[in-house]
């Protein structure tokens, strides 16, 4: 247990913001969960969130010294909830169904509220993983999706598996397809979209050339037509590379913006986020320790969202 005494510079704020201040390691939502769980006293008394402090109150904070001492970075994942949706998983693999807003690694932001920190702080749950007895190796995502971006990432439990699966990715073995409305009419039902992207730093986007050159990368994406409702298309994507923003910026130079997609559409449809969903993963036959996934595919349960109804998992092409 410590206690404060607040000052009169921070009287008047509410306990929750107050907190968020004096604990800024701890994302807001543990926060409020500590405060309902009444682990905080202001003059020896529960309060809620809203409660204003006042200066002079004595405000007790009963937490262990994990929670109270920020940990160090490596750690951050002790102080994240195990919410994780598992599209498939075994002793080697988890397969994450991410939701939209969720971070797969950490960013300037500072939260420890990552999928990664999620998955590790699962593991360490359970007894599947702990850092104490591993030498160097910690779960580890073998690909990513950005923040806005729903659907399945992958991950491994251990060392052997993380480079399987990175000889999977690099050598393109593994087929991902992504779901996504556009806004606008295609005038083909399939296309293959080839181009070199080049990025701006500037302000975090990739710019879209026909030709190469210095610092651009061959990006190439197989899109199929799956349906249309007045204005806005239904597409699937198949990546053939894996670059950033890859689909989203090569949809946009097509005159294809995904709805939602205020960085490169340019407007926003009411939903928080690119309506972008990696929804279908396949993989090759494999041996070893992959063999339990071999030939097998997996769907994301969000392209529900997109009228898209899916199975849990099925054989691979």
């Amino acid at each position: 247990m410590r206690e404060l005494t607040i000052g009169k510079n921070d009287g008047g704020q509410r306990l929750d913001r107050f907190l968020s201040k004096a604990l800024p390691h701890l994302p807001p939502s543990l926060i409020s969960r500590l405060i309902r769980k009444k682990h905080f006293r202001v003059n020896g008394k529960h309060v809620p969130p809203e409660h204003h402090l006042s200066p002079g109150d004595i405000l007790a904070m009963y937490l262990n010294d994990e929670m109270l001492t920020p940990p160090p970075a490596e750690e951050e994942w002790r102080l994240v909830k195990p919410e994780v949706s598992i599209a498939y998983e075994d002793e080697n693999v988890l397969i994450a169904d991410k939701p939209s807003g969720l971070l797969c690694h950490s960013d300037d932001s500072g939260s420890p509220d990552t999928l990664i920190n999620r998955i590790k702080k699962l593991l360490f749950d359970r007894g599947e993983w702990d850092p104490a007895s591993e030498a160097s190796f910690a779960p580890a995502l073998a690909n990513r999706i950005d923040r806005n971006t729903c659907g399945l990432v992958l991950a491994a439990k251990n060392a052997e598996a993380l480079r399987d699966l990175n000889t999977l990715i690099r050598d393109r073995k593994i087929k991902k397809y992504y779901l996504c409305t556009v806004r606008g009419k295609p005038g083909f039902k399939e296309k293959t979209l080839r181009g070199y992207l080049e990025k701006d730093v500037s302000d975090n986007t990739v710019r879209v050339h026909p030709t190469p050159g210095k610092g651009r990368l061959t990006a190439i994406t197989h899109v199929r037509v799956l349906g249309a409702r007045g204005e806005f298309t239904l597409l699937e994507c198949e990546l053939a590379t894996g670059r950033t923003h890859q689909i989203r910026a090569q949809l946009a130079a097509e005159g294809l913006p995904i709805t939602g997609d205020t960085k490169y559409g340019r407007f926003a449809d009411g939903r928080k986020g690119q309506n972008l969903c990696s929804w279908r993963t396949v993989f090759p036959k494999t041996e070893g320790i992959l063999s339990s996934v071999s030939q097998k595919c997996f769907f994301s349960s969000h392209a529900t969202e997109f009228g898209v109804p899916v199975a849990r998992e099925e054989s691979g092409e």
